[in-house]
């Protein structure tokens, strides 16, 4: 038996969220559960709110010297995120 027109499943389930419009919340989640494994336990410590807004990761660090080090890279962070989620979620990284 020849099958014709067929898909993948990732291709349709794909399709049904953009369709939906849940694809953008649906990267915006994976990239703000990205944040410990990217940035590793000691800054995840000194984290206490990640969240997206308008296309911008906001992260709250409790520790002032910690949060003016990540400010300087924070391009970096954000192409680091990016990359690991497999798709162009955020623009930028603002600390507060």
């Amino acid at each position: 038996m020849i099958k014709t027109g067929t898909n993948k499943m990732h291709d349709v389930l794909l399709a049904f969220l953009r369709e939906e419009g849940l694809e953008t919340p649906l990267l915006e989640y994976r990239i703000t559960q990205a944040w410990p494994e990217v940035m590793g336990a000691t800054i995840s410590r000194f984290t206490k709110q990640v969240f997206v807004r308008e296309g911008k990761l906001q992260v709250q660090i409790s520790s002032a010297p910690l949060r003016q080090n990540l400010m300087m890279e924070h391009k970096r962070i954000a192409q680091k995120l990016n990359e690991h989620v497999g798709s162009f979620v955020i623009s930028d990284v603002c600390f507060f």
